[in-house]
Formats: structure tokens, C-alpha cells, sequence
């Protein structure tokens, strides 16, 4: 946790200043849903360290499980606060936005995108079942961990999306 603020630091200061401009207009407006985005960045890593120690920061199932269980929580604490709708276009925004500020290789952020896309169907699908202001994040630690035994290896950059996690073979 000492890390934290040098991690943050590094981090930013990669970006060039037409990047950081994006941010902060990405994030601005909302700030109490950036607070929270950022604690939920910092919960799915280390809950994905916890399960999948390897593989949590390649492109291995880790990595998969990562980011739909980082939008489960952004959605969630987000929806604490807010409608689920509005929760869910911060969410988008602010994941596609990740992607855009630093970049992969292709294949690597169609993996990403589409892993981030399972974690907020996932917790709409359950939204549905459970009022907003009662989740937890055990509601869909489970179910995700479930989706990581049925997850598909993205191989080809034109492949079909299924509904399922995607990872790249390490």
C-alpha cells in the first residue's frame, strides 16, 4: 500500500500532456466516481494477484478475470452512489479511456475491452436479482472465477466475440 503513491506517479507521468488532458476531462466532472474507480483499481489487482499470482499481470486467464472483475467494481461502488446507468457510462468511459492512455497491441486490447464488457454485463445480469446499496463483492468473485473455467483463447484479431472471458496464450 506504501507503493501506491509512487506507482501512481510513474504511472502518470508516462503520459504525454494531450493524454493527461484527456484524463483529467475524463474524470473531472465525476470525482467522486474517479475515487472510487481508482480504490476498485487497486481492489482487482490485488484480489487477482490473491487467485491468479502468474498470471494476473501478463495476458493469461489472470489478466482475464483482472479486468471484468476491475468493472464489477467500479460498477458497484459507482452504483453506491449513483443510478446503475450512470455508473455503467463511467464505467465504459473510463475503461475504454485506460486503453486508449496506454496501449497494447491489438489482439492484447480486444482481449481487454472485451474482458471489461463481461465484467458490466455480468453485474447488470446480477443487478437484476439484488438491490444496488446490498452488493458485495463476493456476489460476483465466485461467479467470475466460474466464467475463468469456461474462458476461450483469443487467438485471431478477426475471431468472433462470445460471452465468455477471452486470454492469450502465454
Amino acid at each position: 500500500m506504501r507503493k501506491l503513491p509512487t506507482i501512481f506517479v510513474r504511472t502518470i507521468s508516462t503520459l504525454s500532456f494531450k493524454k493527461i488532458l484527456m484524463l483529467i476531462r475524463a474524470t473531472a466532472p465525476h470525482p467522486l466516481f474517479t475515487l472510487l474507480s481508482f480504490y476498485a483499481t487497486i481492489r482487482s489487482f490485488a484480489l487477482a494477484q490473491k487467485h491468479f499470482p502468474r498470471t494476473s499481470s501478463a495476458n493469461g486467464i489472470g489478466n482475464a478475470y483482472r479486468h471484468a472483475l476491475w468493472t464489477c467494481l467500479i460498477m458497484m461502488y459507482c452504483c453506491k452512489i449513483s443510478s446503475p446507468q450512470k455508473a455503467l457510462n463511467f464505467c465504459k468511459k473510463i475503461t475504454d479511456l485506460h486503453e486508449e492512455l496506454f496501449p497494447n497491441q491489438p489482439l492484447e486490447k480486444k482481449m481487454d475491452l472485451h474482458n471489461n464488457q463481461v465484467g458490466m454485463d455480468l453485474f447488470m445480469e446480477l443487478l437484476q436479482g439484488i438491490h444496488r446499496q446490498f452488493f458485495e463483492t463476493s456476489f460476483f468473485v465466485e461467479k467470475l472465477m466460474v466464467k475463468t473455467k469456461t474462458a476461450v483463447v483469443l487467438s485471431d484479431i478477426d475471431q468472433e466475440p462470445v460471452e465468455e472471458l477471452l486470454y492469450l496464450e502465454e
